[in-house]
């Protein structure tokens, strides 16, 4: 998918760099057709690798899609020059009256905190309520799935005994959901974690449809049944050495930190990691706009149905 985002955001020479096709905005203007618009809520403190990340794999499929970044209104990341803040970001109020095909809101760096805790709790109850009625398909990650879960439905966040860190593997459940449509039987996923969702939990709410799983990672994906709302509780976006950054910090700091299960060869980090998850990570993505964003989204984005849509 050719991908429309400004032609000064650092994401667009590292995707140019790959060769992945990235659409400039005078050459989007000339197409006689109406992209989709997708509106990223980056609640990351790396806010510029995750853009990147997540540009990548919105790029995977034929059609033009035009990206949006919005952060929370007050909060000044400290892993983020403050000129690429000010250049590509807007807040939830300078958007609220617009519509959006699709959403996505990221995870974050928060889980020690309850979800009250958080300072920006209260914009991002408002944004998610924002979506029932302005945004077709909304896709949470990691944080972001667990803060979605909580909000919309009283799913409490667990704390695990340790944490959940490694390339995991997992199945899908529902064959008959079309996220993952031409999956393996058996894909890998990113986990970086130290809280998870109890399955009972789920089960209790009737609008939810548990679509994958790991029998060590626990519920990765799930949705409601039109798609309105996914949840996702792994990092399927991560870089090959994300992990690795994560884990060498957290080691450098003196921090408790255990090898990266499943991610360097033979769990031996004298070796680079290898990257088992890329195909997965793309074929979710391009499953999600496909699927849940561009087959069923009005053209017309001012009639999105009012509610979660289950």
């Amino acid at each position: 998918m050719p991908i429309r985002i400004p032609n000064e955001l650092p994401a667009t020479r590292t995707l140019t760099e790959e060769n992945i096709f990235v659409m400039t905005e005078r050459r989007a203007m000339t197409q006689d057709i109406r992209p989709l618009k997708i509106l990223l809520l980056n609640l990351m403190p790396t806010k510029i690798a995750t853009e990147t990340q997540l540009s990548r794999l919105l790029s995977n499929t034929p059609l033009q899609v035009e990206l949006e970044l919005i952060c929370p209104q007050g909060h000044i990341p400290k892993n983020t020059p403050q000129e690429h803040m000010l250049a590509f970001y807007r807040h939830f109020e300078d958007v609220r009256e617009r519509n959006y095909d699709g959403m996505v809101i990221t995870g974050a760096p928060v889980e020690h905190l309850e979800f009250e805790e958080v300072e920006y709790w209260p914009e991002l109850c408002a944004i998610m309520e924002w979506t029932k009625s302005h945004v077709h398909s909304t896709f949470h990650i990691c944080w972001g799935a667990q803060a979605g879960l909580y909000y919309h439905y009283g799913i409490e966040k667990v704390p695990l005994e340790r944490k959940l860190f490694g390339v995991f593997p997992h199945v899908v459940e529902r064959r008959s959901n079309m996220l993952f449509r031409g999956s393996d039987d058996v894909f890998m996923v990113p986990h970086s974690r130290h809280t998870t969702v109890r399955r009972e939990d789920v089960e209790r709410v009737p609008e939810l449809k548990i679509l994958a799983t790991s029998p060590e990672a626990g519920i990765y994906a799930l949705s409601t049944e039109s798609g309105r709302q996914i949840f996702i509780t792994g990092h399927s976006e991560y870089d090959a050495d994300t992990l690795e950054k994560e884990y060498l910090r957290d080691k450098g700091q003196g921090k408790p930190i255990e090898v990266p299960k499943n991610y360097y060869p033979d769990d031996d980090d004298t070796q680079p990691p290898r990257v088992t998850w890329r195909s997965c990570a793309n074929l979710l993505y391009s499953n999600w706009l496909n699927y849940f964003v561009y087959q069923t989204t009005p053209f017309d984005l001012g009639q999105l149905p009012a509610g979660q849509g289950e």
